[in-house]
């Protein structure tokens, strides 16, 4: 079972990610994770702070000589910004008379609720006397510790032939169309191109004119990312516990990241308002021509390759819907902490819309999702282990599959 736990806070002194179970063996390219990081702080509407961090993943534990060794990994990304917070964020106890010391936590005291985080329930669940407490550690920030442990899965992932992509279809009211019936490494190439990620130069030009608009209004928007994974064998998931489900799984770890609200897996909402016939995937048998394992085929991929919590051997299409940014220039009506008066909600540096950033985040949550259903499924402490397992697997499906003289 693959583990998975971050630590810190938006502007303590760094973030941690631990994986736990990750099979040892696998040759890490440190490149590629700071790639995944590097990635995770562009796109047209961030903020400020992406211009003070230069996200660089340091890897402490569970890697020798390049290679993991199967003890738990742990990474590490520092923040640069927390030269500017040292009394404001000190683990460490502060004189409070120390008059700049004092002007330093008033100035970075939150006092005021902001509609749409986590800042009332989470200080009062926790019993808090500064909002503070709770916004450090559910900042979004957070999430690159996440993007850090995703790129080690996609390293895993692609070792067995699965390719990961994410890409934004949607920004406010603004929509490019949906990729999933394009080859994977066109959609990479097409969005290396956008400051949105959108595989459409056209829609990243009209979302980029929106954001634009929106920023000068003081306001927020969010979107919708796909997530699409090819070379999923049969099987990952299971039908025989609630909590074994992939479909099931994947949501939460989308809904799990800062702002998401929805997911749709394949054709999801529209299938909800059709017909039977016209939503499920027929099954064929496979031609002789096909060079792939699978005795089986088909035309259509509306389920977005999964049926009864399980993958189908299709491509894998999930479908995440982000909020607008709760942080706005222009604050929301709110009340004060701990008097509940009247008040504008407090404004914390942020950005317009993170979509491009969320859709980084997305494929890594993804990633780790997958890479822990085929570890699952095919076992072992060590690529080798797994990959012998996962070799027998396909040879006995590709000796099911029908020969010449039986067609």
């Amino acid at each position: 079972m693959l583990r998975f736990l971050t630590s810190g806070e938006s502007h303590g002194k760094g973030l941690v990610a631990m994986l736990e179970g990750f099979p040892s063996g696998l040759a890490v390219d440190g490149e590629k994770i700071n790639d995944e990081l590097f990635k995770r702080q562009q796109g047209y509407g961030r903020g400020a702070r992406q211009k003070i961090e230069k996200d660089k993943a340091e890897i402490l534990s569970g890697v020798r000589h390049g290679t993991t060794t199967g003890a738990p990994i742990t990474l590490l990304i520092e923040n640069k910004d927390w030269a500017n917070w040292l009394d404001v964020m000190s683990t460490e106890p502060v004189d409070v008379t120390d008059s700049e010391i004092a002007e330093k936590l008033a100035k970075k005291t939150i006092k005021h609720f902001r509609p749409g985080h986590a800042d009332l329930a989470g200080t009062i669940k926790y019993k808090h006397d500064d909002i503070r407490n709770v916004l450090e550690r559910a900042s979004a920030r957070e999430t690159a510790a996440r993007v850090a442990a995703g790129a080690l899965c996609q390293q895993f992932l692609a070792a067995f032939g699965i390719k990961v992509v994410s890409h934004v279809i949607q920004v406010g009211s603004v929509k490019s169309g949906t990729a999933e019936d394009d080859d994977l490494e066109r959609i990479e190439a097409a969005i290396a191109d956008s400051e949105l990620f959108c595989a459409s130069q056209d829609a990243t030009e009209e979302m980029k004119n929106y954001i634009k608009e929106t920023w000068s209004e003081g306001d927020s928007l969010g979107g919708v990312i796909e997530v699409l994974a090819d070379g999923l064998p049969v099987g990952l998931g299971s039908y025989t516990q609630w909590d074994r489900k992939l479909d099931g799984r994947l949501a939460q770890a989308i809904c799990s990241i800062q702002a998401m609200k929805a997911v749709e897996l394949g054709d999801g909402i529209s299938a909800s308002a059709s017909k039977g016939s016209r939503v499920h995937d027929a099954l064929y048998p496979s031609s002789q021509e096909s060079d792939g394992y699978l005795p089986f085929q088909r035309k259509t991929n509306r389920a977005g390759g999964l049926e009864g919590g399980m993958t189908n051997g299709e491509r894998l299409v999930v479908r995440a819907y982000m909020k607008p940014i709760p942080t706005l220039l222009r604050g929301l009506d709110s009340v004060s902490y701990p008097d509940f008066v009247a008040h504008k909600a407090d404004y914390e540096r942020s950005d317009v819309c993170a979509i491009a950033a969320a859709s980084v985040v997305a494929r890594a949550m993804v990633a780790i999702i997958l890479a822990d259903a085929f570890m699952d499924k095919f076992g072992g402490d060590s690529i080798s282990d797994i990959r012998d397992a996962y070799d027998n697997y396909r040879t006995s499906l590709r000796s099911s599959k029908p020969k010449p003289s039986q067609v």
